[in-house]
C-alpha cells in the first residue's frame, strides 16, 4: 500500500507525490538496513532464518516505518522497547557517537538472547532520528534456549540500557562485561558489530533523504505518516459492528501440562479502537513459557492489523489505535524474576485464541488453529577432543490452520516470519546428522479448506560422548482445532529412540540416540459439506 492512501488528504502540507517519494526512500532505508544486519550477522537463525527486527523512529520514539524483514514478536516489540529506553537515556543526555544497548527481557522482546542496539542519527549537532534492531544472539551465557530455568537470572546474562559506545569510543568495560559471560564471545563482539554497522547504514540514508528534500529533521515527515496510519486503521475498526466477542484455546506441552489462554475482543465503531483482553487467562508457568507484556502485545497487534487493515503501513500509528489487557504477573504479562527464554511457545499460540474471536467479526479473514509456535532445538556437547560445541537454535513449524479461500499452508511458521535454518547449515555448525525431514501426509485436518501438513524430523549427534538438547515443543495432545465445522489437524509427538519425552527440562542423551519430531497439522476451514 501507499502512503498517499492511507488517507485522502494531507494534513501537514505534504505534497502527495512527494510524500509517496519519502515514504517510499524510508521503506528503503529501513529494508537496506535489515539486509545489511542479516548478511553481516554471524548468528545462522539471524543470517538464514530472518529471526531480526529493524525499524526507524523519531526523536519522540514512535516508530515511523519497520523493515519487512523480521518477525512481529520482534518488530512491534522494539516498538514499545524504544520508548522504555529513551525514559532511561533521554534524548538531550545523549551526545553524538552514542549508541544505546540492552536485552532486559520486560522491557524489549521478552527473552535475554534478543539484544536490542540503538543508533541515534544527528544532523547538524542535533539527533533527529533513531534507528533500532532487535536480534536473536546464538548464546548470551546462562541455561540456553529452553525453557527449564528456574528463573530469568538462570537463564543468562542480563544487560542493562547502557551505552555500548560513547561519542564514538567503545564503551571498554560495557564490552568486556558481556564478552567475558557468553560461551562464543567471537559470535556475540561479530554480532554486535554488524548491529550497529545496519544502524550507521540506516542513517547515511537518512541523511541523504534529508539533504535531497531540504529538512532539518523527520517530525513533520513522522507526524504525517503517524497520522495517516492511525486515521486509516480507525476508519477500518469503524466499519466493525462495535460488541464484545470471546474465545479461548488450549495448549498443551511437553510435561502434560496444559495452558488456557482466554480473550476478549472489545470493538469501540464509535471510536474506531480495538481492546484485547486476556483477563482470565493461566497463571504464570513455573517453566521459562511466560510472556512479557510487549512480546504479548506484539503478537496482538499483528493479529488484529493481519485480519482488519494488513496493507496499512504499520507503525505508530497504525498501532495506537489497538489496547491489549492482560493482569500482571499472569503468563501473558510477565514480571520478574518470573523466566521467559521460550516465551515464543505461548506468545505465538495466543493468536489462535485471538483470530476466533476476530472470526466473529470478520470471518473472511479468519483462519483455523494451526501448530502456532515454531518447535525450537539446541544442541550442545563436547568434541571428542574434549572443545565445546552448541548450536545456534533452530526451528521447525507445523501447519497452518485453513482459510476462507484457500488451504492452510505445510510446515509454515505462522504467526512468526521466521524461516528454517538449512539442516546443511546446522550440519555444519555441530556434529548433528539428519536423517529424516519430510511433510507429514494426512496430517492436515479436513474441511472445506484443509489444514496445512506437518513435518517430521529426525536427527542424532555424531559423538562418542554425551550431548544435551534444549528442546521447547506444544501441542503433542491437544490438536490444532478447526473452525466453522473443519476437522481438528493431528497432533505433535517428541521421542528419543521411539519413547515419548515428557519434561520441558534440557535432557541428556547418549551417542546413537535418535530424536525425532512430529509436528502438528493446521486444522480445517468450514465443514467439507459446505
Amino acid at each position: 500500500m501507499t502512503m498517499t492512501d492511507a488517507a485522502p488528504t494531507t494534513a501537514g502540507g505534504f505534497d502527495p507525490i512527494e510524500l509517496e517519494i519519502c515514504w517510499q526512500s524510508l521503506i528503503a532505508t529501513v529494508n537496506e538496513q535489515a539486509k545489511a544486519l542479516q548478511r553481516s550477522a554471524f548468528s545462522p537463525i539471524v543470517r538464514e532464518a530472518g529471526d531480526l527486527a529493524n525499524a526507524v523512529f523519531d526523536r519522540r520514539g514512535r516508530m515511523v516505518a519497520q523493515a519487512v524483514t523480521g518477525t512481529p514478536g520482534h518488530i512491534n516489540s522494539l516498538a514499545i522497547a524504544v520508548s522504555n529506553i529513551l525514559e532511561e537515556y533521554p534524548i538531550d543526555s545523549l551526545v553524538e557517537g552514542d549508541i544505546l544497548i540492552t536485552n532486559d527481557p520486560y522491557k524489549t522482546a521478552g527473552q535475554l538472547l534478543d539484544v536490542t542496539v540503538l543508533v541515534p542519527v544527528w544532523r547538524n549537532g542535533r539527533l533527529i532520528a533513531l534507528f533500532g534492531s532487535t536480534i536473536h544472539h546464538t548464546d548470551v551465557g546462562g541455561y540456553g534456549i529452553g525453557a527449564g530455568g528456574r528463573d530469568v537470572f538462570e537463564e543468562g546474562l542480563w544487560i542493562p540500557i547502557v551505552k555500548l559506545m560513547k561519542a564514538g569510543e567503545r564503551n571498554d568495560d560495557v564490552w568486556k562485561f558481556i564478552l567475558s559471560n557468553v560461551r562464543q564471545p567471537d559470535h556475540m563482539g561479530g554480532d554486535l558489530h554488524a548491529q550497529m554497522a545496519s544502524g550507521q547504514i540506516g542513517a547515511q540514508r537518512l541523511l541523504a533523504l534529508c539533504d535531497h528534500h531540504g529538512f532539518d529533521d523527520i517530525e513533520d515527515l513522522a507526524d504525517e505518516i503517524i497520522t495517516r496510519s492511525e486515521e486509516a486503521t480507525r476508519k477500518g475498526i469503524r466499519e466493525l459492528e462495535s460488541g464484545r466477542y470471546e474465545s479461548s484455546a488450549l495448549l498443551d506441552l511437553a510435561d502434560g501440562s496444559e495452558i488456557v489462554i482466554k480473550c476478549a475482543l472489545i470493538v469501540d465503531a464509535e471510536e474506531g479502537s480495538i481492546t484485547v483482553d486476556y483477563t482470565g487467562s493461566a497463571d504464570a508457568s513455573r517453566w521459562g513459557i511466560n510472556v512479557v507484556k510487549n512480546y504479548s502485545h506484539a503478537y496482538t497487534t499483528f493479529v488484529v492489523r493481519s485480519v482488519l487493515s494488513p496493507d496499512i503501513p504499520n507503525n505508530y500509528g497504525s498501532l495506537k489505535p489497538i489496547d491489549m489487557i492482560a493482569p500482571e504477573g499472569s503468563i501473558l504479562n510477565a514480571v520478574s524474576p518470573q523466566p521467559c527464554t521460550a516465551r515464543h511457545v505461548v506468545g505465538m499460540f495466543l493468536p489462535n485464541a485471538l483470530l476466533k474471536a476476530l472470526a466473529q467479526v470478520r470471518p473472511e479473514g479468519a483462519m483455523a488453529e494451526g501448530s502456532g509456535a515454531v518447535w525450537t532445538m539446541q544442541v550442545s556437547g563436547n568434541h571428542d577432543d574434549g572443545s565445546p560445541f552448541i548450536t545456534a537454535m533452530f526451528t521447525y513449524a507445523g501447519g497452518v490452520g485453513g482459510r476462507a479461500t484457500k488451504p492452510g499452508l505445510d510446515a509454515c511458521s505462522y504467526p512468526t516470519g521466521v524461516a528454517a535454518v538449512p539442516i546443511e547449515v546446522v550440519e555444519a555448525s555441530a556434529p548433528i546428522r539428519f536423517t529424516k525431514k519430510a511433510l507429514r501426509p494426512g496430517s492436515g485436518g479436513a474441511g472445506a479448506n484443509t489444514g496445512g501438513l506437518g513435518q517430521t524430523i529426525e536427527f542424532e549427534v555424531d559423538t562418542t560422548r554425551e550431548w544435551q538438547l534444549n528442546a521447547v515443543t506444544s501441542r503433542l495432545a491437544e490438536a490444532p482445532q478447526g473452525i466453522f465445522g473443519g476437522e481438528p489437524g493431528a497432533a505433535g509427538a517428541f521421542s528419543v529412540n521411539g519413547e515419548k519425552v515428557r519434561t520441558q527440562e534440557r535432557i541428556t542423551l547418549q551417542p546413537g540416540d535418535l530424536v525425532r519430531l512430529d509436528l502438528p497439522g493446521g486444522g480445517g476451514y468450514g465443514s467439507t459439506g459446505a
